[in-house]
């Protein structure tokens, strides 16, 4: 007997495939405010965000008469037909976030337009309408997600504990903060903040706040474009290097992705410069007809197709290679400088054993005179003394004389 499923086993089924972790929920929020044009970003987890996420951004709103529409699945502002899926270049685009999320989560969210007076607070928890009315609120929005899988205990039983999956969710708002310099971001876990950027503009201001001094100070630029692609941002030198991927970053039109063809072009320009199994620190943006490229393979996004792997792979490997030529890729060390500052040195040492001798003598000299004056003053005494008693003796004498 074949079923017809009702609407929230469906939410159900389809959020396995967009709702995998906590990251997955913070991921197409923060999408959702980027697309709605937001320059300032909180995200907030406790727990790893196994018990609570919120993002708060600046962004445009929803409106009052959308906000239950955006909440039915493949309910989207960013297409309206099969043909605008080609070129499409915001980062969230099929509609089944905000529905999925609902589905599997206690959801909040509170909402204002730059043009209305107040806002709206939005309650549906599993996929259920609890509340819908008036609120103050400011300028954007700010969703709340509470207990993920609180519904379907069995994949909650899949997840890590509150640490990993927290350090998953770090990782993902590095690689936006990245990508997105414009935008200032802010992680607070458990009430304390671990990432803030201030949304400058400057990429290399980013990577100080998020990789510190040591990366910052060993950059080198990448400005490169060919085959219709142009790559920019920054590499790093070959010492600064690690056992995994994990600094290698990239982006594609503004968007994470993992590509093979790009990380076998950036492996093999640092294959003659870095230790074997060692992999280099990248911070690369391509930029890329979108028409030409296809990102609509994955639930997650994460992967894409371009027409042209070759040409890919022959831009982004001249990129790097290009940047790492004729660079100082060695800590920097001169000896003709060495030597001039060893000379200096012994010259300032010379001058310091003259100065110390000087100080020596005077010293000497000094402890010679307060001796002289010491013996002269034991003299003047022994004399008096003598004296002293040669009188006594006289007066003596002359008085047994009598």
């Amino acid at each position: 007997m074949i079923n017809i499923l009702d609407q929230s086993t469906i939410n159900k089924i389809a959020a396995g495939e967009v709702v995998e972790r906590p990251m997955s929920i913070v991921k197409e929020l923060v999408e959702n405010s980027i697309d709605a044009d937001a320059n300032q970003i909180t995200v907030e987890i406790k727990d790893g965000g196994l018990s609570y996420i919120r993002v708060t951004d600046n962004g445009n709103g929803i409106e009052k008469d959308d906000i239950r529409r955006a909440y039915m699945r493949h309910a989207t502002s960013k297409l309206s037909t099969a043909e605008d899926l080609v070129g499409v270049m915001t980062l969230g685009f099929r509609g089944e976030a905000l529905s999925t999320i609902a589905a599997v989560t206690e959801t909040e969210m509170v909402t204002k337009t730059r043009d209305s007076l107040t806002g709206i607070k939005y309650v549906i928890n599993g996929g259920r309408e609890e509340s819908f009315g008036e609120v103050g609120a400011p300028d954007g929005t700010t969703i709340i997600s509470r207990n993920i899988f609180f519904n379907t205990p069995a994949r909650l039983k899949f997840l890590k504990t509150a640490m990993t999956e927290g350090s998953y969710i770090n990782d993902l708002i590095v690689r936006i903060a990245l990508s997105h310099p414009t935008i200032s971001f802010k992680l607070i876990a458990n009430g304390k903040v671990t990432i803030s950027t201030s949304g400058n503009g400057k990429l290399k201001d980013v990577i100080y706040a998020v990789y510190g001094r040591d990366i910052t100070a060993n950059l080198l630029p990448v400005d490169y474009s060919e085959n219709g692609i142009s790559v920019s941002g920054y590499i790093a030198k070959p010492f600064i290097s690690k056992g995994n991927r994990s600094f290698e970053n990239y982006f594609v039109n503004g968007r994470y992705i993992t590509n093979p063809i790009i990380a076998k072009a950036i492996e093999e320009a640092y294959k003659t410069s870095i230790m074997m199994h060692k992999f280099p620190f990248t911070m690369l943006s391509l930029k890329l007809d979108p028409k030409m490229c296809d990102v609509n393979i994955h639930p997650t996004k994460k992967e894409f197709k371009y027409y042209n792997e070759k040409a890919l792979f022959h831009t982004v490997y001249h990129a790097v290679s290009d940047a790492l030529i004729g660079k100082e890729i060695i800590p920097d060390f001169n000896l003709d400088k060495k030597n001039a500052e060893d000379q200096k040195e012994a010259a300032e040492g010379t001058v310091n054993v003259k100065k110390a001798e000087t100080s020596i003598n005077n010293n000497v000299n000094l402890k010679q005179t307060e001796v002289d004056a010491a013996s002269k003053q034991s003299d003047v005494s022994a004399a008096v003394k003598n004296d002293s008693g040669s009188s006594l003796h006289n007066k003596t004498e002359s008085f047994s004389v009598k």
